[in-house]
């Protein structure tokens, strides 16, 4: 008897491994990201009608050039469904390499720029587009720590940046010159967030956002609060005490910037809908994560958007599916600080009583910083994939449709906290806390002296104790 019992437990325990590791998609979404990143229909059959196996990129250029399209152009899904096919996992490359930990990276909207964030007060600006040569090297002003968050405007005129402290700063990266010390050769203007009312050692940023339009810059905080600050005007024009944590992460839902969304240390992401913001009362909440959110990244339609978590998941959205408030208390989690501790494998089976993500993706690693998750782009590869940073030192790519790992990007010595992959062209790049900023691509030349080789990875930029408070 004891061994059917013993029999039984082993198959429950088996029956419950696989009912975590089903993935589902929501209908809707799965059929729009395929009609995004998949031939569309005149392509498919002027190219092969009845074959199954993929089809090529010459295939599709011979039909074209051949007239089977009846004279009409690769579509947007064509273009899409040939980028999302290189995926770029040949190298790394170096694009630099600094003595702190790199904490954020970003391509600007045309691709043109690279921009990159390190510990201490180092931020530098890259041409992509002249050998990642340094278009701007700036010495920033007044940080706490690290710099926090760094957002391009969309004319790419001005960056801001952030930091562990109440006042985010401006700098033209456009300006003549390449060297740009705080208020030494340069102003970097100052957008105080917190006017009389905070203590301004205890208010950190966390998050940085510019509107589409330029004219506004969002931020989340540790004062689990949301503000936005109205650049015209010179002030905050909106505060909102969001949640009952830290806000993580705070986005603009899409181009009108009347809808935002955030993520907090509360596990629980929200959305505020301006045009009808009563009081401190969001337009709803989706709940499903078990512990604190650590980035929001919007899918751009004003409807999905993804969230990445410490209980080691990705969770994607359908706002439609908010609630407005919270149903049913969470189940509790493990004693466990992500900062310092091991993720407790018991954890890896709790599941939210009231989850209402679409879909969920495993397999990277949330531990010790708050590490960002992304869309693929929407040009080259028609938001197919989602892309991570990892504490395993890695880069996780999933497919958004099957939840499966297609890729899996390793070579750092140290944490990924942020990645970031270009809008056009075939090119990622990563930022670790080993100090290394390195770009992947889907071809590249082995003998080019920038290559990184396995004997130049190292676990930090430099050999001190490990630190205990990381971001």
């Amino acid at each position: 008897m004891r061994g059917v019992r013993r029999s039984a437990r082993g198959e429950a325990s088996r029956n419950a491994d696989r009912e975590l590791d089903r993935f589902a998609m929501a209908n809707e979404v799965f059929h729009l990201t395929r009609a995004r990143s998949e031939l569309c229909h005149r392509s498919r059959g002027a190219a092969s009608a009845r074959r199954r196996r993929p089809f090529s990129t010459f295939e599709l250029v011979s039909a074209r050039e051949s007239g089977r399209t009846g004279g009409a152009g690769l579509s947007s899904a064509d273009r899409a469904y040939v980028g999302s096919r290189h995926i770029p996992t040949k190298g790394p490359w170096g694009v630099d390499e600094m003595d702190s930990e790199a904490y954020v990276s970003q391509f600007s909207a045309d691709g043109s720029l690279l921009v990159a964030g390190f510990r201490g007060s180092r931020i530098r600006v890259y041409d992509a587009e002249r050998g990642w040569k340094i278009h701007k090297d700036i010495s920033c002003r007044s940080l706490q720590w690290t710099v926090s968050d760094i957002a391009l405007s969309p004319d790419q005129q001005f960056l801001a940046y952030s930091s562990l402290s109440p006042i985010v700063h401006i700098v033209n990266v456009q300006s003549s010159g390449r060297e740009s010390h705080a208020n030494v050769n340069e102003i970097h203007e100052g957008l105080d967030f917190t006017g009389n009312e905070h203590d301004e050692e205890d208010f950190g940023i966390f998050s940085v956002k510019f509107s589409k339009d330029g004219k506004e810059v969002v931020i989340g905080n540790n004062e689990r609060s949301i503000y936005v600050y109205d650049l015209a005007a010179n002030k905050v024009s909106v505060r909102i005490r969001a949640h009952k944590a830290d806000v993580n992460a705070v986005t603009f839902a899409d181009e009108s910037g009347n809808v935002l969304y955030s993520g907090s240390d509360d596990s629980l992401c929200k959305v505020w809908d301006r045009r009808c913001l009563v009081g401190e009362k969001s337009a709803g909440i989706l709940t499903g994560h078990l512990d604190g959110v650590t980035f929001i990244d919007s899918r751009g339609d004003g409807r999905y958007f993804i969230s990445n978590c410490k209980d080691q998941r990705i969770k994607l959205w359908d706002i439609r599916k908010m609630s407005s408030g919270v149903r049913t208390r969470p189940m509790k989690m493990v004693d466990w600080d992500y900062r310092w501790m091991p993720f407790p494998s018991e954890a890896h089976h709790f599941k939210h009583p009231d989850d209402k993500s679409v879909a969920t993706y495993r397999g990277h690693s949330v531990l010790r910083t708050l590490i960002r998750c992304y869309f693929s782009p929407i040009h080259s590869t028609g938001q197919r994939y989602i892309y991570t940073g990892s504490s395993d030192k890695s880069v996780h790519i999933y497919d958004v449709v099957t939840g499966k790992t297609i890729e899996r990007l390793s070579w750092h010595g140290s944490v990924i906290r942020d990645c970031t992959w270009h809008p056009y062209s075939p090119t990622l790049v990563t930022s670790s806390w080993d100090g290394y900023l390195a770009r992947w691509e889907t071809s590249g030349n082995n003998d080019d002296p920038s290559r990184l080789a396995p004997d130049k990875q190292r676990a930090r930029p430099y050999a001190q104790y490990e630190d205990l408070f990381m971001m």
